[in-house]
């Protein structure tokens, strides 16, 4: 159980203008800037949940996971992670957590992997039989018996990825903090690594807070999302409710052959070529039949397909709401 409740996190930074003068200026006058990373964020996160927290950048996603991990301490607000205040129990915290940065590793730069992973083991104090059933599992299905023998300087951003991934799961951690995890990855390894994100949840009832860009991720893991946004939770729902909440709309792809068909009320143009166009349809206005109809009474249709709008078309929009 992750227990958030009216966390405030402020930063003081110094600002200056470019260029030497303003440079020794500001060694004896200095302008600040108050930013309000997080301004009173409460949210519960239950066992075994799967969490998809989205934002633009600098909306606080980072400062939050931070917080949950014990490695800043909020000027005021509560927060519990397994019945434990991170920041004051660290040593005890970090035991049950696992954290993937996509952007920092965690990976020994000029050693092999498997060194990496044997500190962590050292570190942790995980029980042999333990460790070496995680490692062989988390490496057949990562695919890393090749990686683990390669220093991390040496090693694709996407197979490095695919190592950090493994390395904090190698103590069986109870909620795992994953930012940004699939970055670098191709398309192959990138639905390896959803499949196998499911998998822990659902085997061992593990956490999972995910911050990502990608919506893929979201819509392919998480079952809740937050959208926070000037340091304020915005929204709290499923995809699915946010859907609802930004639109209805469908999109309608036809391919058709003959004469291009026109639009009516209710459609709008998202993308015309040679003999196919997509348009985004308002269903309160047009039901999805008579638009097809229609169509079908202007030209010979080859194939139709409908679809809800796409996921990054839902978080743009709410962006766009919230003016974040």
């Amino acid at each position: 159980m992750i227990e958030f409740q009216n966390i405030c996190k402020t930063y003081r930074v110094a600002k200056r203008q470019a260029g030497f003068t303003n440079a020794v200026k500001s060694l004896f006058s200095r302008e600040y800037e108050t930013i309000h990373a997080l301004d009173d964020v409460s949210f519960r996160i239950a066992d075994g949940d799967i969490i998809g927290y989205i934002g633009p950048n600098g909306a606080g996603k980072s400062t939050t996971v931070k917080v949950m991990c014990g490695i800043l301490t909020p000027d005021s607000g509560t927060c519990l992670v397994n019945g434990k205040v991170p920041w004051k129990e660290r040593a005890s915290h970090v035991k049950d957590i696992g954290v993937v940065f996509g952007q920092r590793t965690q990976l020994w730069w000029d050693v092999p992997v498997i060194d990496s992973f044997e500190l962590l083991r050292d570190m942790y104090k995980i029980d042999d039989k333990l460790y070496r059933k995680n490692l062989d599992e988390l490496t057949r299905l990562l695919d890393l018996s090749e990686l683990l023998k390669t220093p991390a300087r040496n090693l694709s951003l996407g197979q490095r990825m695919r190592c950090e991934i493994a390395a904090p799961l190698l103590h069986d951690p109870k909620v795992i903090f994953l930012d940004e995890p699939t970055i670098g990855l191709d398309a192959v390894s990138k639905i390896a690594v959803r499949q196998f994100i499911k998998r822990i949840n659902e085997e061992k009832g593990t956490t999972i807070v995910l911050t990502t860009h990608d919506m893929l991720d979201i819509e392919a893991l998480t079952e809740r999302i937050l959208l926070i946004g000037h340091g304020k939770i915005l929204l709290d729902g499923s995809l699915e409710e946010l859907k609802q909440h930004t639109s209805t709309d469908k999109n309608i792809t036809i391919k058709y052959t003959g004469a291009a068909p026109t639009i009516s009320e209710g459609m709008k143009m998202k993308e015309s070529k040679a003999n196919q166009l997509t348009i985004s349809l308002d269903p309160h206005i047009l039901p999805v039949s008579a638009a097809i109809a229609g169509f079908a009474s202007q030209t010979e249709l080859l194939d139709v397909s409908v679809t809800d709008i796409s996921t990054e078309e839902v978080v743009a929009a709410l962006y766009k709401e919230y003016h974040i």
